[in-house]
C-alpha cells in the first residue's frame, strides 16, 4: 500500500524564504513542504516569483533569508550534496543544437564522470525510454519542440536525481506533445522521483499535481490539493435529475434553496462538491424515497481559484488541510 502523502518525509522543505532584487521583493517569506514521490505545482501570474523560487531551491541563486532542506541536506551548508540530488529543466532548453541527441547525452554522462562503456549504455537506455532512438544520431537542431523537451529531460536524468525541478516544461508545445510530456512526468514520479513543477497552464497543474501552491505578490496565497482549492471558491452545485415531474416537485418544495429546471426535470443545489456534502444529499434523497435518475457535480475549476486568490495579492495564505 502506498504511503499517504502527508506521512512521507519531505523531499523539499522551506521556511521563511525571502528574495529581493533592489527594492523589489520577489519572495516574501514563503513556506513549502513537499513530500517525497509527489508532484507539487507552483502557480502564479508572470512575475509572481515562480522561477526565482526554483532558482533558489536549485542552488542557482542565493536567498536573502530563510531555511531550506532538500533531500535531507541544508541548502546553505551542503550545496554540493543538494546539487547531487537534484535535476533541473528550465524554461529554455539546455540542448546543444550542434550535437546529436546521442552526443548531448554522452556529454552529460562525461560531465558526471561516467566511464565510456557505462555512458554509452546509459545513453542508449535514455534514448529508448524517451522514444528518441531513431532521432538519436540526428542534430538536435532538426528536432521538434516536443523532441527537444524529451531530450532535455533525458539529459536531466543522467545524474539519476531524486528531485527534479521542471520550470514551465510544456511552454510552446502542441497539445499532443504536452500530453506526452505529462505521461513522462507521471512515469518519473511512479519511479519515486519528486517533481516541483511551475506552470502557467492551470489544466496541467490540475491533471498532474498532488498539491498546488499559488504565488501572488511574493506570497503563497493558497495551497492544497486541486479538489481542496476548488472548494475555496463559492458557486459549486449538485444537479439532480428526476424520473418524473412529481419527484421534482416534491424535492423542490422540501429543499427550497434549489434552482429548478422544469423542462429537464432538474434541481440545482448549492454544494462545495465534497464527499460529505454529496453523501448527505443522497441520504436525504433515499430517506425521502424520491426517484432520481442522475446526479452531476459541478465545482469551480482552477481558473476560478487562480483569479480569486491572485486578485487579492495582500491576502494571507489560505491553506487547506
Amino acid at each position: 500500500m502506498a504511503t499517504p502523502h502527508q506521512a512521507r518525509p519531505a523531499a523539499i522543505s522551506a521556511t521563511g524564504l525571502r528574495k529581493s532584487f533592489g527594492e523589489k521583493t520577489v519572495l516574501d517569506g514563503i513556506d513549502l513542504n513537499i513530500p517525497q514521490g509527489t508532484i507539487f505545482a507552483l502557480l502564479g501570474p508572470n512575475g509572481a516569483g515562480k522561477t526565482t523560487a526554483v532558482q533558489i531551491l536549485s542552488t542557482l541563486i542565493g536567498a536573502d533569508a530563510g531555511q531550506v532542506t532538500i533531500a535531507g541536506h541544508d541548502l546553505d551548508r551542503e550545496p554540493e550534496k543538494v546539487r547531487a540530488a537534484i535535476g533541473v529543466t528550465g524554461q529554455f532548453s539546455a540542448v546543444d543544437n550542434l550535437l546529436t541527441g546521442e552526443e548531448n547525452l554522452l556529454l552529460m554522462a562525461d560531465l558526471y564522470g561516467f566511464g565510456r562503456r557505462q555512458a554509452r549504455q546509459l545513453t542508449a537506455d535514455l534514448l529508448d525510454r524517451f522514444d528518441l532512438v531513431e532521432a538519436g544520431r540526428k542534430p538536435a537542431s532538426t528536432y521538434s519542440g516536443g523532441m527537444r523537451r524529451r531530450l532535455d529531460i533525458a539529459m536531466t536524468l543522467v545524474g539519476n536525481p531524486s528531485i527534479i525541478f521542471l520550470d514551465e516544461p510544456t511552454t510552446g508545445l502542441d497539445p499532443r506533445s504536452r500530453l506526452s510530456m505529462w505521461e513522462m512526468i507521471r512515469d518519473l514520479v511512479s519511479d519515486g522521483v519528486t517533481v516541483l513543477l511551475t506552470t502557467q497552464y492551470l489544466e496541467e497543474a490540475d491533471q498532474l499535481a498532488d498539491r498546488i501552491a499559488v504565488l501572488s505578490g511574493g506570497k503563497l496565497v493558497a495551497e492544497g490539493t486541486p479538489a481542496e482549492l476548488k472548494r475555496l471558491v463559492p458557486g459549486g452545485h449538485v444537479v439532480l435529475r428526476f424520473a418524473d415531474e412529481a419527484g421534482l416537485e416534491r424535492a423542490a418544495s422540501t429543499l427550497g434553496v434549489a434552482t429548478r429546471g422544469d423542462d429537464a426535470l432538474t434541481l440545482q443545489i448549492p454544494s462545495d462538491g465534497s464527499v460529505q456534502s454529496v453523501k448527505s444529499l443522497l441520504d436525504w434523497v433515499e430517506a425521502a424515497e424520491i426517484a432520481v435518475e442522475g446526479l452531476t457535480i459541478d465545482t469551480p475549476d482552477l481558473d476560478d481559484v487562480f483569479f480569486a486568490v491572485t486578485g487579492r495579492p495582500d491576502n494571507e495564505k489560505v491553506t487547506t488541510r
